[in-house]
């Protein structure tokens, strides 16, 4: 079994230079599930509508300030909303128990599911530029249906 804890939501204001948090516990800094050196999904959203979905095993702080200052060197230019949008809200779950072998197998494949379900909805999230794929079983493909639950999956809102 597949144990997820979130969401935890945090609300960002960016521009490109920078970025400032402002957690779910009403603090200007992560907390939580986001500081956590396990694996994470990662969901921004504007309107409830996502546009981007990510992993990673970092905190969120130290993957997103890599997506901010990434320069195109080795092929990634960071995130490209930075450049468009000045809000946003980030949701975090977390796989408390990741399999040792392989950690971000089980994160990666309900991120794939849940780009999934986004684009069967209509359209790939808007500022999506990448994604694992990996064979799913029912449990990962519940998991990403709960996780979309919570959101609006047309993209015709974020688009500005």
């Amino acid at each position: 079994m597949i144990r997820i804890s979130g969401p935890e939501r945090c609300e960002l204001t960016f521009d490109t230079a920078g970025f400032r948090v402002r957690c779910e516990r009403n603090t200007p800094r992560f907390s939580g599930i986001a500081t956590s050196k396990k694996p994470k999904l990662y969901i921004a959203s504007v309107d409830d509508v996502p546009f981007y979905v990510g992993v990673t095993k970092q905190s969120l702080r130290s993957r997103l300030r890599f997506g901010w200052n990434a320069k195109g060197e080795g092929g990634c230019y960071g995130y490209a909303w930075r450049h468009v949008l000045t809000t946003a809200f980030l949701d975090v779950w977390c796989h408390e128990d990741p399999p040792a072998a392989k950690p971000s197998l089980d994160i990666e494949t309900i991120e794939a599911e849940v780009v999934f379900l986004i684009r069967s909805a209509g359209q790939w999230p808007l500022y999506q530029t990448e994604i694992h794929f990996h064979p799913s079983t029912p449990e990962h493909r519940q998991i990403a249906a709960a996780i979309m639950s919570r959101y609006t999956p047309s993209l015709t809102k974020a688009s500005t």
